[in-house]
């Protein structure tokens, strides 16, 4: 079995004559944390797209699991094991944080699964134990619209994870956040790593050196340089174009 959850190979993704991703291809392993960073419109959410299906692109393919993602609607690869985070937090203001949790278990989200859904004892034991691992566990009962920004960032977060993804996308997981959410932040995204793979987009280069496994920079659509954060940060070419002298 392949080392790598998903291969991206030489993906192309042209918008009104832009090539917004130009040839792109990378491989991101099995637990692996990988930070994706680069310049402004180097193409990074546009890769998150890809992968998740709100983008098709002009050419090549997406793998996961033996599976080619381009040909599959986002419902599809979402059942497949990849959960994306967008960079604004995407939670139900209305309901608690526990019922939050609960409508993001897989168990309830199609019509007939949502009918026949119980607040059981397992039910508990995981929501118990994601609300914790995201350092919600003493504001269960609390309304969404009453946390903190970073919060409801962990929040979302522990939605995804209720799930049990194999594939996590995070765009920006830490915008917004105090230094110490961040903190929090950085030791929840390791932790989550030892048991599935991670790919983040971020700009807080604190942030990246606390986290990453493997930094890929992306400029102008392609892979410019892949490395260890201090691999990355000797690179004279991304030097040049991101980080600055």
């Amino acid at each position: 079995m392949t080392d790598n959850i998903v291969s991206i190979e030489d993906i192309t993704v042209v918008f009104d004559g832009f090539k917004a991703v130009n040839g792109l291809s990378l491989n991101v392993r099995h637990n692996e944390l990988r930070v994706v960073i680069g310049p402004n419109g180097a193409g990074k959410t546009t890769l998150l797209d890809i992968i998740c299906g709100k983008t098709k692109p002009r050419q090549g393919r997406v793998m996961f699991k033996g599976t080619d993602l381009t040909r599959l609607e986002e419902h599809q690869i979402v059942r497949l094991g990849v959960a994306r985070k967008f960079q604004t937090p995407s939670v139900y203001e209305d309901l608690s944080v526990r019922e939050n949790f609960e409508v993001s278990l897989p168990e309830g989200r199609s019509v007939w699964g949502s009918l026949l859904f119980r607040r059981d004892a397992t039910v508990a034991k995981r929501i118990a134990e994601v609300a914790s691992w995201v350092f919600l566990d003493s504001v269960l009962r609390t309304k969404a619209k009453h946390l903190s920004h970073g919060q409801k960032q962990w929040l979302e977060i522990g939605m995804m994870l209720i799930q049990d993804p194999a594939l996590l996308l995070l765009d920006e997981p830490v915008a917004g956040m105090s230094h110490k959410e961040r903190e929090q932040t950085a030791e929840l995204l390791k932790r989550i790593a030892r048991g599935k793979s991670i790919v983040v987009i971020e700009h807080d280069m604190e942030f990246v050196r606390s986290i990453a496994h493997t930094v890929t920079v992306m400029h102008q659509g392609s892979v410019l340089c892949e490395g260890s954060i201090d691999e990355v940060q000797r690179n004279q070419r991304v030097i040049e174009v991101y980080l600055g002298a």
